[in-house]
């Protein structure tokens, strides 16, 4: 397969090496960035809350850990971490996940159709370092335990209906999930140095009750063709999932993961790189990878990771220096945001309001390096669309 530099911008100090095609195919390539300034120009001084954004966006605090969410009774939780945002008559919910020990669980902020904050829930509680998770089409949140033989927790954003837990979603270190409407299935990372790449195909599609969870098998190297085989036991009982498949792919601890078009893009923290897999022909390719940057990467400590409806991917980064980076249709890497004083945090939970007009992410840590110092944000400005 041919061998090209891809990923373009001014931003690197060189070039970015990746295997295969454009990382969205048929995608028209655009000039490159002007010098040191991504698809949104060159990230401004630090606004009040310490966060360097382009021109004409704005921030603001939502939530810190341990206060009360302004405007309501309820108190957010430590360690914010993934996050998805729910449509709710004319205003919405983001929900946010709990990664502590004992404790976890995940809650959620209501808001009206101008972007005030009109309440706070709880949504889940009991579990355990509850990562991230993922978004069903039928307007649940998925809510995953990063721990040795942890479950996957179906969960209503409103707080209405009780979490259920979903067994047959396989118990392994979850991360993320993304689910493929096309396909009817779930894919799943995990978060382990020789993880595997998972796909939960339900016995009926919007019932998470039963089911066949599949590993990934084949894909040479770093690009290829892919196959799904099952896992035996998806309980665990006696042997790891990731272990149970001879032929299964290994990956160097999976995180974020996002479906979108056909596509499902997730990103592996231990080698630093953001893949692609193509549902509709089973093919994976690497796409990023920032060991094979010419200088300073752009872009490192991939973790959670979503898209704009511009088809633009926004990665997040646990520690580098706390970006979210912007990786466009016509292979333009660079960074979005970046916070400041705050290196011994990360940065969680990116997710776009149902108009695609505001950004929510947090930073698990805050300025304290405590999980009770998490602070959860809001970004609004001119997303292309």
């Amino acid at each position: 397969m041919e061998r090209r530099n891809f990923l373009r911008g001014a931003v690197l100090t060189g070039s970015v090496a990746a295997f295969g095609g454009s990382l969205w195919r048929g995608a028209s390539h655009a000039a490159p960035a002007q010098p040191g300034a991504g698809p949104y120009g060159a990230l401004q001084s630090a606004d009040a809350n310490g966060i360097r954004l382009p021109r004409g966006f704005t921030s603001r605090v939502i939530a810190r850990s341990g206060r009360r969410v302004p405007g309501t009774s309820y108190t957010w939780h430590n360690a914010p971490d993934g996050g998805a945002c729910y449509a709710d008559g004319g205003g919405w919910i983001y929900v946010s996940n709990s990664e502590i020990t004992p404790g976890g669980g995940a809650s959620a902020v209501r808001f009206d159709s101008s972007g005030n904050i009109t309440g706070a829930h709880r949504i889940l509680s009991g579990t355990r370092q509850n990562c991230a998770g993922g978004k069903t089409p039928w307007n649940t949140w998925l809510s995953c335990e990063e721990v040795d033989r942890g479950y996957v927790f179906e969960t209503d954003p409103w707080g209405v209906k009780p979490a259920v837990r979903r067994d047959p979603m396989g118990r392994f270190k979850h991360e993320a999930a993304a689910a493929d409407p096309v396909r009817k299935v779930i894919y799943l990372t995990e978060d382990v140095s020789d993880g595997c790449l998972y796909r939960f195909r339900p016995t009926t599609w919007g019932d998470l009750s039963s089911g066949t969870l599949e590993v990934m098998t084949g894909g040479s190297g770093t690009s290829g063709s892919i196959g799904w085989a099952r896992v035996p036991d998806p309980s665990a009982a006696s042997t790891a999932t990731r272990h149970q498949v001879s032929a299964a792919k290994h990956f160097n601890g999976g995180e974020g993961c996002h479906y979108a078009d056909g596509t499902c893009w997730f990103t592996t923290k231990g080698d630093g790189r953001v893949w692609r897999l193509d549902a509709a022909s089973d093919t994976i390719e690497l796409v990023y990878d920032d060991s094979l940057v010419s200088g300073t990467a752009p872009l490192t400590g991939v973790d959670n990771v979503t898209a704009a409806s511009s088809g633009d991917l926004f990665v997040a980064e646990d520690g580098g220096n706390m970006e979210i980076c912007v990786i466009t249709p016509d292979d333009v890497v660079a960074p979005f945001l970046r916070i400041g004083g705050q290196s011994s945090s990360e940065i969680t939970g990116p997710a776009f309001s149902p108009d695609g007009s505001r950004l929510y992410f947090s930073s698990q840590r805050g300025t304290s390096g405590s999980s009770s110092g998490g602070i959860t944000y809001e970004v609004r400005g001119p997303f292309r669309s």
